[in-house]
């Protein structure tokens, strides 16, 4: 390694490589084209750097003065791509390297003068990294090496378009770095259109996920989401934490609700503009800041280095997001805390993401609010007696002896010491599993009538959960939403159970209509529910009320009455088949002939009946139908005339 490298490693004390970077440096992988797949936060950003030098010294220990670039660092986010950035800057800065940022939200203006003046590398986002190429302010004639880094979320995201003209527009002589933390399809597609005999690295970790990382599952009510990410935060006092979010507007409501409890909270998300998203990494980078709030995009390429807890309020809906998102903390050999909170509607989804991750999560429940005060004492006496005293401090101290009793100084030193504190949350703790069994396969094992202990399968919406309903009583509710609002069964089932904190075992028939749905609660929990589908929710669009009109509280061993009727305004398919405009011999199909559709006079009457001799007469013959010759009517040779 050249000198100057060797001195920026030794000023931050890497005095130790990674794996990945160990597999880089090889005799094999040098000079080649490289596909490596290695775990988030394994020092893969340091790796390609290395693994660059070469090519863009070319036996030389500083760079000559800038020109034209000669390596292109493509990253998916602007903070991956501006972390990148500061990277390499400390790591060629002795061998005067200049390293160049072209991100979207940024001035491009600025960036134009920036690359006009000169730069050895280029890291920029692709979409601002094609712009730059279509207007001809990126001079790529000197491009020694392209090096696609997290490549599979950029093609998540949408960028393979970008990425693919990039690399057809750069030199063939170039050398392509394609950095992913997993080999799908289109990755490996990439790589054999792309690259030149690559040379395949795969970095795994000794253990399932991040050894690193301690991974924590917490059962928690639907509605005690926020309670638990307050009761976790304050459990753990992590330097810097990352909470996760699906939305925008989740990462809203929770950074407004931490705000209200005394938290020093940022959030980061889509909307924001680049300006607000550094201010706030900033903030969390001096210490101003000690909770993010965060969006899955926008916390991709984050590294902080005191990060010792991530919360996800939601679940993930891969394993390979759960892995990118615990892999914020636990990294370059730190220890850290992955948190999931797992409602009871989604530990089958939770266990199936920790299988797939290999992952051997600890499950338990939030942390209380005595536990938490315990440790709020232990801790004090850590914080209060960590620096020594002083005179002024001695001065004081004897000043207040002189007119407080000891207990009545210490009792006022504990109540400012908790005044800065956010107060802990008290917590239901759902459970264990509760509602149906489940088979292998994954289906609901639903006790057949009758004894019987065949599964069943759950119905889809609009039907019966069972021939007889709930084998306990129940009451009906109604929400304001139908088929016309696209309602489906598979989404309003968990926001049920969210809204009214209960497990969709607690759930029978559920009957979607045009403008409304009913569905059946256990009469076990109707009081529950109902007083809690009244507080405030973020989906409050959507009404859940009693039915007023329909059989409330059965009996367990009453006859189970049909559910309620339809509303007035929720016309079904007869309503519609006699609203249609009637033909001359029409008639409504009688209730002797069921549903089959409309009767015409003097036709024969169709279905499937036994074959009977075609004569006038005939037992089971339908009457006979008598045809009148119309006037002027083609006969048969007069009718392939007409057609010809």
């Amino acid at each position: 390694m050249s000198a100057p490298l060797a001195r920026a490693l030794a000023e931050r004390n890497y005095d130790r490589p990674t794996p990945v970077q160990l597999a880089v440096l090889t005799e094999e992988a040098a000079g080649r084209d490289l596909l490596v797949s290695a775990q988030t936060g394994s020092g893969k950003t340091l790796a390609y750097g290395l693994a660059l030098a070469k090519d863009l010294l070319d036996g030389i220990e500083r760079f000559e003065r800038a020109g034209a670039p000669l390596a292109l660092i493509v990253a998916p986010t602007r903070e991956l791509a501006l972390q990148v950035q500061r990277e390499l800057a400390w790591l060629y800065e002795h061998a005067d390297g200049r390293v160049v940022s072209c991100v979207g939200g940024m001035d491009p203006r600025r960036e134009q003068r920036e690359l006009a003046a000169g730069a050895h590398i280029v890291v920029g986002t692709p979409g601002r990294l094609c712009d730059h190429l279509r207007r001809g302010r990126l001079d790529i004639s000197e491009l020694k090496a392209v090096v696609l880094d997290e490549a599979d979320e950029m093609l998540n995201l949408g960028f393979r378009e970008d990425m693919e003209f990039i690399l057809e527009t750069t030199p063939e002589t170039r050398r392509t770095l394609l950095f992913s933390a997993t080999f799908p399809r289109g990755i490996v597609a990439l790589a054999k259109q792309y690259q030149q005999q690559a040379f395949r690295i795969e970095v795994a970790g000794d253990e399932g996920g991040h050894a690193d990382i301690e991974y924590r599952a917490i059962r928690i009510a639907p509605a005690d989401v926020e309670h638990a990410v307050v009761n976790v935060l304050r459990f753990f006092e992590a330097p810097s934490a990352l909470v996760f979010c699906s939305t925008r507007d989740a990462v809203r409501h929770l950074q407004a609700a931490l705000l209200e409890r005394g938290f020093s909270v940022v959030a980061l998300s889509g909307e924001l503009t680049q300006n607000e998203r550094t201010l706030a990494l900033q903030s969390l980078r001096d210490g101003r800041a000690r909770v993010c709030v965060a969006t899955d995009v926008a916390a991709r390429g984050i590294d902080l280095p005191s990060l010792d807890l991530v919360i996800q309020a939601d679940l993930p809906n891969d394993a390979e997001v759960m892995q990118h998102r615990s892999g914020r903390t636990g990294r370059a050999g730190r220890k850290g805390t992955s948190v999931l909170l797992v409602p009871p509607a989604r530990r089958r989804r939770a266990e199936l993401l920790l299988n797939l991750s290999g992952i051997d999560a600890v499950w338990g429940t939030a942390p209380q609010a005595d536990e938490i005060r315990k440790l709020d004492h232990e801790r004090m006496k850590d914080v209060l007696f960590t620096e020594e005293t002083t005179a002024d401090d001695l001065a004081l101290a004897q000043a207040l002896l002189a007119e407080r009793s000891a207990e009545d100084i210490a009792a006022a030193l504990a109540r400012l010491y908790r005044a800065r504190l956010p107060s802990p949350e008290d917590i239901i703790d759902p459970g264990e599993r509760t509602g149906r069994p489940r088979d292998d396969r994954g289906r609901d094992n639903v006790r057949a009538p009758g004894g019987d202990d065949r599964p069943e399968r759950r119905p889809k919406s609009g039907k019966s959960s069972s021939k007889h309903g709930m084998a306990e009583g129940s009451v009906w509710f109604r929400a304001n939403i139908g088929r016309r609002k696209n309602a489906e069964a598979r989404w309003l089932l968990p926001m049920i159970c969210r809204r009214g904190g209960i497990d969709k075992g607690d759930i029978g028939a559920i009957k979607i209509m045009d403008t409304t749905t009913e569905f059946e609660i256990s009469e076990r929990v109707a009081d529950s529910f109902a007083a809690k589908i009244k507080r405030p929710d973020k989906e409050d669009n959507i009404r859940l009320e009693p039915m007023a009109d329909a059989p409330q509280r059965l009996a367990p061993s009453e006859e189970r009455s049909k559910p309620p009727r339809r509303e007035s305004g929720d016309s079904d398919h007869r309503e519609r088949r006699d609203d249609r405009p009637r033909e001359a011999g029409f008639k409504p199909r009688s209730k002797a002939f069921g549903e089959r559709g409309p009767k015409f006079d003097d036709a024969p009457a169709f279905g499937k009946k036994k074959k009977h001799k075609n004569k006038p007469g005939h037992a089971g013959q339908p009457p006979a139908v008598t045809a009148w010759p119309v006037k002027g009517a083609p006969g048969k040779k007069a009718k392939k005339k007409h057609r010809g």
